[in-house]
């Protein structure tokens, strides 16, 4: 998917308008709430969730669990150890 770039203009009071593209893309209503979330010089607007234990479900599910894998990685570097004292 394609990064959306969108010009809006601050308000005297701050306020910003949510293009209607992105309102609808983000399914964002009148009331909902967004975080601004400030990256050293770039700010993201996130939307809260309505509902977090519903939307993370199934969100680190994947082939490999991160322990399976961080076993895996020092298993690796156990053996390149083992390699480099034994020569």
């Amino acid at each position: 998917m394609g990064r959306a770039t969108n010009l809006v203009t601050v308000s005297a009071r701050g306020s910003v308008v949510i293009p209607k593209d992105l309102r609808e893309r983000y399914g964002l209503k009148k009331g909902d709430k967004i975080h601004f979330i400030d990256y050293g010089g770039s700010i993201a607007l996130v939307p809260v969730s309505k509902d977090p234990i519903h939307e993370s479900f199934g969100m680190l599910k994947g082939k490999t669990s991160l322990t399976e894998a961080l076993l895996k990685s020092r298993r690796e570097d156990a053996a390149r150890e083992e390699r480099t004292s034994a020569g």
